[in-house]
């Protein structure tokens, strides 16, 4: 049986990926900007046995025909939001074992600086700290926040290609794992073990000294969830875990074998990537009851979110189009995979699901016992490492997660019960903290000097 990891999937702001449900009485996620928010669900995750805590995140905005929708701001669809960053640094404070993943963003983020607050999270935590490295899907709008122009899909890719390489250099290159003395009576750091970096890419140039020294883990853990083939390629040469939606056995594994088959191609194992899929879930002591709690919480929400929520990730206003136009004849420069995982479906097949699951998958719906069963049964046919799971309300989806789920998880042998101190050996099985040689960063490495 496959040993699984979990994470939980999380955004700074009071509606998950898409949806508006944040009315429902149960759903304590309008207080996301407070810290004791926060600290209740690392408290669940840590003690419940996750990975990792993932905080998604946007720039971006919802706009219908260049203009933001006033509902969007009454349901506290798309803002405001915080900053994974920041929230991150309260958690880890706050815990000792769990790992979070913050996302960073290669269209708006300078490489210098990001490198320096990711090291320096690591460094803190013990490295306990995961990068999910996007493109910014949301880019129609959020480039004209930051004043820079818009850049097409599949060149974000290049683009990214050039940031990673970049912050390698200074994550593994710069600094010497060793180079730290801190000896009062003799160095502070050995100048033979600080190096200079050069790095003149398309888009990002730097040279000069890191600002920070190697970190625990030196490079984070890296997580990617592009589905196009642009992203898949992408994640193949990078990724260490690669997220992708929820879907049938079929669909899942098609994605997994996709995704290895890159990694092979980028000259590295196909196990060298992790495969995790999105999960949502609704869990009770019938599936009758979980299928009222579920039809209450989607109740929750006003219809006209749909089109916002759906323009907020693709720039397209569905309500525009005829809903028998099928929906892979439409174009977006923004968020492709939100078209490419709706294929033979059509603009009014997507209008009707989007107001359910919005970006995410279809919830499961049923006792412990199914849920668990519906766990192992993808994770066993479409190949999977472990599942993000995607709350329906907080903190009620993510404690009947932990308290009825992962017991008879563990009971039946498919928990990853992982022991490493780090983010990257506890979710990849490794025996050291740092990247193995077949990852581009490792390439980047300093050759050890001689003390």
């Amino acid at each position: 049986m496959k040993k699984l990891h979990f994470g939980l999937f999380e955004n700074a702001q009071a509606n998950d990926t898409g949806r508006a449900t944040w009315r429902h009485p149960d759903n304590t996620r309008e207080n996301f900007d407070t810290l004791e928010y926060w600290l209740e669900l690392a408290r669940l995750c840590e003690e419940g046995g996750f990975d990792f805590l993932f905080l998604a995140d946007a720039w971006g905005w919802a706009e219908v025909d260049g203009e933001r929708p006033d509902v969007a701001s009454i349901e506290g669809l798309d803002l405001p939001r915080l900053d994974p960053f920041v929230v991150a640094s309260a958690i880890l404070a706050h815990t000792t074992s769990l790992g979070v993943v913050m996302t960073g963003s290669t269209l708006l983020e300078q490489p210098y600086p990001f490198a320096r607050r990711m090291a320096s999270l690591d460094q803190l935590s013990g490295g306990r700290t995961g990068w999910n490295i996007v493109t910014t899907g949301t880019a129609e709008t959020a480039v004209k926040a930051f004043g820079v122009p818009m850049v097409a899909h599949d060149e974000r890719y290049e683009m990214a290609d050039d940031f990673v390489r970049l912050v390698y250099r200074l994550w593994e290159g710069a600094w010497e794992p060793d180079a730290l003395v801190k000896d009062k009576n003799g160095i502070f750091a050995d100048p033979a073990k600080v190096h200079s970096i050069r790095h003149e890419g398309p888009y990002f140039r730097s040279e000069g000294y890191g600002n920070s020294a190697y970190s625990p883990q030196g490079t984070p853990v890296l997580f990617q969830a592009g589905a196009s083939p642009a992203g898949r390629a992408f994640g193949g040469r990078h990724g260490e875990c690669m997220f992708v939606g929820g879907g049938t056995v079929e669909q899942l594994k098609a994605h997994s074998t996709a995704i290895r088959e890159a990694a092979v191609e980028a000259g590295r194992s196909a196990d060298s990537v992790k495969v995790m899929a999105e999960f949502r879930c609704v869990v009770a002591d019938t599936e009758e009851q979980a299928r009222r709690y579920y039809d209450e919480v989607l109740a929750a929400q006003t219809a006209d979110v749909t089109v916002a929520s759906y323009a907020w990730f693709t720039g397209i206003d569905l309500s525009s189009y005829d809903p028998d136009t099928p929906i892979t004849d439409l174009r977006t420069e923004m968020s492709q995979s939100q078209i490419s995982r709706f294929a033979g479906k059509t603009v009014g097949d997507v209008l009707a699901g989007w107001r359910e699951h919005g970006a995410g998958s279809s919830a499961v719906l049923g006792t412990p016992e199914t849920i668990a069963d519906r766990i192992i049964e993808l994770a066993e046919g479409a190949d999977l490492d472990g599942f993000l799971i995607s709350p329906v309300v907080q903190p009620g989806s993510t404690a009947d997660f932990v308290e009825r789920v992962m017991p008879i998880l563990r009971e039946r042998g498919a928990l990853a019960e992982s022991t490493g101190a780090t983010l990257r050996e506890r979710l990849t099985g490794s025996e050291t903290a740092t990247l193995p040689a077949d990852h581009p960063a490792a390439r980047t490495r300093a050759v050890p000097q001689a003390s």
